[in-house]
């Protein structure tokens, strides 16, 4: 072992040893190494937001987010554990009963990381009475359609317009259950601006909010990336998050 690995800082996740570089937060260190920690609104290269709090780990007995927790020495953090788990379970039962996810019915079902993400942890039967918000469709764009319905509000289009494609198309506006994404246009309709399906806020989208028009089921359901493979081999903690998904070992991983 080299002077320089046996000098870099670590953190326990787990009992597991984790190493860092300063500026690291516990999520980037974590995906670095290999260990995936559930996320929605993360995504690497994108400045952390903490918005979907599914993320939630116990860091030196505080719960808070991984994705804006800075990573310190020695820190003990504690993800995969039972009362951590429920939280983060109760967390995508509100997501589900606040939108319309209807997994069967859904384009976007097989890469969706939302649903993959529930797989994961577990969540497999609603808490919450659904609340079947009325929410338009945006059919304006002549490749994109916006579906409000299944909007998480995770902000990644919001970023990714702004940050990455220098447009800024998207925003959120309202507070609390009032809470709406928005299209930066007098009418409100996405075909009224400048958005491009070559823009990154195009393909950023972690469930069906954003979806190209003409290739839903050009995958057939049961071979998508998520259907083959656990978002825990396949998602952000790959080395290629765009490398076709691999065929699943066994027959418990593919998801139904």
């Amino acid at each position: 072992m080299s002077n320089d690995e046996q000098s870099q800082s670590t953190f326990t996740l787990d009992g597991r040893r984790i190493p860092f570089t300063p500026g690291q937060t516990i999520m980037d260190a974590a995906l670095a190494a290999g260990v995936y920690i559930p996320h929605l609104c993360h995504k690497p290269g994108y400045a952390p937001h903490g918005s979907c709090r599914v993320c939630v780990v116990r860091a030196d007995g505080r719960e808070l987010s991984a994705c804006t927790a800075p990573a310190a020495a020695d820190m003990s953090v504690e993800s995969e554990v039972p009362d951590i788990r429920a939280l983060r379970v109760a967390v995508l039962q509100m997501l589900f009963a606040e939108g319309n996810h209807v997994c069967p019915a859904c384009e976007a079902s097989g890469n969706c990381t939302l649903q993959a993400v529930a797989y994961h942890c577990g969540m497999l039967t609603p808490r919450f009475p659904q609340r079947f918000p009325r929410r338009a469709v945006d059919a304006s764009h002549p490749d994109v359609i916006l579906d409000h319905n299944r909007c998480i509000l995770c902000e990644l289009c919001v970023r990714a317009s702004r940050d990455h494609d220098g447009k800024a198309v998207f925003a959120v506006s309202g507070r609390g259950i009032g809470s709406r994404l928005i299209v930066d246009a007098p009418s409100g309709r996405l075909g009224d601006t400048d958005f491009s399906a070559e823009d990154a806020a195009a393909h950023v989208c972690p469930v069906g909010a954003i979806l190209p028009r003409d290739e839903a089921f050009r995958t057939p359901i049961g071979r998508r990336r998520f259907d083959v493979a656990p978002v825990s081999r396949v998602g952000d903690v790959a080395p290629d998050p765009d490398a076709e998904a691999p065929v699943p070992d066994t027959a418990t991983e593919v998801m139904v």
